[in-house]
């Protein structure tokens, strides 16, 4: 039987085009020519770690938010995942800064990949690979007020896996969640851990507003946010409550307002969650002044840049 060989058309991509620099593995190429072999162990088994950062277009220049936190998380990632990645949170930072420039990009949003080595057994592999991309990317989620399902899934048991690192594999989970949310005609999921509790959405944390107080799920089963810790910081300047405990679906029927925020999301307000519908309008709320207060803080560069 005769084989003929497939030919792939050009696509264009949303991400990239023949211009486009990315960083690999010390050097700076077209990301056409970027390529990683078919036989690595984060394309098989998911063993790979990664980022979601922002930079935005500041009064002080082309800045990214929390870059540092970032940076250092993701080597407590890698470490969990038992990666060695040679770079310093500060080298990364410097290789980002240049990528952005070779770009042209000032808003972007950016994607540190630390992939690993040709490696088909279940054991750690020394040869570890870094790529760093950035494109131009609005809210995740869109600009409107979001209508959530409480997922069918749930967040894994922390006992399985590392729920404080940002690992590659974790995220078919997200997929799931989000995937079922679409097909049902929601904007996105809700999801609980594994007893019963709210957790967080398939790739932001959730937060809920209630007499003018916040609630938010603890540490554990969730990941902990870089955008989370920036709602404490904001809601502290402002005087407002947070706190952080445990709390089921059934509670969020009397809450007055939600919103998720993530680095891809920024803070994005919640209209409904399955059929109740948060009874405050989104402008009079507490969660619309940590929002604007958010957006102020990334495009005026309210925050400390340590390396530039």
């Amino acid at each position: 039987m005769e084989t003929k060989a497939i030919k792939f058309k050009s696509v264009q991509s949303m991400y990239f085009n023949k211009q486009t620099i990315v960083f690999l593995d010390g050097d700076f190429i077209k990301a056409t020519s970027a390529k990683a072999s078919v036989y690595n162990q984060t394309m098989h088994y998911g063993n790979g770690v990664f980022e979601g950062i922002r930079s935005y277009d500041t009064p002080d220049g082309t800045r990214i938010f929390k870059a540092k936190e970032h940076f250092d998380r993701l080597h407590h990632s890698a470490e969990k995942m038992h990666i060695k990645l040679e770079y310093s949170s500060e080298e990364l930072e410097r290789l980002t800064y240049k990528l952005l420039e070779k770009n042209n990009l000032t808003d972007a949003y950016i994607r540190p990949l630390v992939y690993l080595g040709e490696n088909m057994s279940l054991t750690k592999t020394d040869v570890v690979h870094l790529a760093i991309v950035a494109w131009k990317w609005g809210n995740y989620l869109g600009d409107e007020m979001l209508n959530l399902m409480l997922s069918s899934f749930e967040r894994p048991n922390p006992k399985s896996c590392f729920m404080d690192a940002k690992v590659v594999g974790h995220y078919t989970n997200s997929i799931l969640a989000t995937t079922e949310a679409k097909q049902k005609g929601y904007d996105e999921a809700l999801l609980t851990d594994m007893n019963g509790f709210v957790a967080e959405g398939p790739g932001a944390n959730f937060f809920f507003e209630k007499d003018g107080k916040f609630v938010t799920a603890p540490l554990g089963n969730i990941l902990p946010g870089i955008t989370r810790a920036t709602v404490f910081e904001i809601a502290k300047e402002l005087g407002f409550e947070v706190e952080e405990r445990f709390f089921k679906p059934e509670e969020l029927k009397t809450a007055d307002a939600a919103f998720f925020c993530g680095t891809a999301t920024e803070v994005t307000g919640i209209k409904k969650l399955d059929e109740y519908t948060f009874p405050m309008k989104w402008d009079d709320s507490n969660s619309q002044l940590i929002q604007r207060a958010y957006k102020r803080k990334v495009a005026c560069n309210e925050h400390e840049n340590l390396y530039i």
